[in-house]
């Protein structure tokens, strides 16, 4: 079952159109604020069902819930291919939202029910980091794969139908799981009294001062971070022939092999960041002390880029992205480690839930903004139209840092 549960991870991660998404929307004839609202329907749509999809998980099983997420992530890969436009790409990002809600949470659940059934829960840290690190070999793969695949068919079309092969594979890996996994719930719950509890959560939470504080922190940092990290697949396509580099291929395949180098020097940054984020909170002395100094590298970064962007200096952009993936992985156990630490009166579970589903508001937020200030400032500064993110980065760390203080 370990082998299975690191398969999972492995194919999971076979998104091959992912590091050219934003590419794909731009070629497709949209323009900024559109990709924005896409964006918006994603994080709204995985939004609106995070919470009922634990409830049907609980009714109608685990293991069911994991299928019809892929079938989810499917029906949205094949509209995405067949059906091009504006108004199908909204329908395809709904649907990819809500295979995102009824996958997330999930499979870890039901690795831990295997452990437990094993007698072998004690060692569910060594085990949840074998299968996580297959989902980053996976990562990197997918980029290989995805960027040889550009190269070869001149298309970014064709990465959504390769990717229906790992996640029909993936269905299958589902079938081949003990029935016991499904834990289906002899219980009927009633999922207007799941939203009610959420609710009264809710409540709690924004009572509580701390914990008021740190989803105001992680909406402001998850939401920019998730808004942004992508743009940088058009702000390499605008500058890559003043690079001097590769100059024997044609602007396309210049433009793809860069992506790819980039987003596979993102997952191997990434990684790096989770497993030094505790020697943060060590060299600092206290989480607050890590946090506070997280928050000042991350207005510095902001800021630089908006400058390095002012200034069309494409490597230290992609230096700065590649800085920011770094810190989002330094910033994210630090964040979790703070919410367990003063989450003493609700449950911490339902916190984390809440956190992540204000960090998808904010996304839904920041992203169509981010979006329409592009195309606003696109016809003063064509090419290099993307400085209102450093500038909206500046604004937004700025204020928490103020506040922290």
């Amino acid at each position: 079952m370990i082998r299975r549960f690191a398969l999972y991870g492995f194919l999971k991660n076979q998104r091959y159109f992912e590091p050219f998404l934003l590419l794909y929307f731009l070629e497709s004839g949209l323009n900024f604020s559109q990709i924005g609202l896409l964006i918006f329907f994603r994080e709204f749509s995985k939004n609106l069902f995070e919470i009922p999809s634990g409830a049907i998980a609980d009714l109608y099983g685990r293991r069911r819930s994991m299928i019809f997420s892929f079938i989810s992530y499917i029906f949205s890969l094949l509209l995405f291919f067949l059906l091009p436009s504006f108004i199908f790409m909204i329908c395809a990002m709904v649907l990819f939202g809500i295979g995102e809600a009824f996958r997330s949470g999930t499979h870890k659940a039901m690795i831990f029910s295997w452990l437990d059934r094993q007698g072998r829960l004690h060692k569910k840290n060594k085990v949840y980091g074998f299968t996580r690190s297959w989902s980053k070999i996976g990562s990197a793969v997918s980029i290989v794969i995805a960027s040889a695949a550009v190269l070869i068919l001149q298309d970014f079309t064709w990465l959504f139908i390769l990717t229906l092969i790992p996640y029909v594979l993936e269905i299958i890996n589902f079938v081949g799981y003990p029935d016991y996994l499904n834990l289906q719930s002899d219980t009927r719950i009633n999922i207007q009294g799941v939203f009610r509890h959420l609710w009264n959560a809710i409540k709690d939470a924004v009572h509580i001062p701390k914990l008021r504080t740190l989803l105001t922190e992680s909406m402001s940092f998850e939401g920019m971070f998730a808004a942004v990290k992508d743009y940088i697949q058009p702000i390499i396509k605008n500058s890559v022939l003043l690079l001097p580099l590769l100059i024997q291929l044609t602007e396309f395949q210049r433009t793809t092999v860069m992506v790819g180098l980039t987003y596979l020097l993102f997952h191997i940054f990434s990684a790096w960041g989770s497993r030094k984020s505790y020697k943060v909170g060590e060299k600092t002395g206290s989480l607050e002390n890590a946090a506070n100094l997280i928050w000042k590298i991350t207005f510095l970064l902001y800021l630089f880029l908006l400058v390095f962007i002012l200034t069309k200096s494409i490597i230290p952009i992609i230096i700065i992205f590649i800085l920011l993936y770094f810190t989002q992985n330094l910033w994210r156990p630090i964040l979790i480690s703070r919410f367990e630490t003063f989450a003493v009166d609700i449950k911490a579970a339902t916190i984390l839930s809440i956190e992540s589903q204000a960090k998808s508001i904010s996304v839904m937020i920041l992203a169509p903004v981010i979006g329409f200030s592009i195309d606003l400032v696109k016809p003063f500064s064509p090419g290099f139209e993307f400085w209102p993110i450093g500038v909206i980065g500046c604004v937004i760390s700025g204020l928490i840092l103020l506040k922290r203080r």
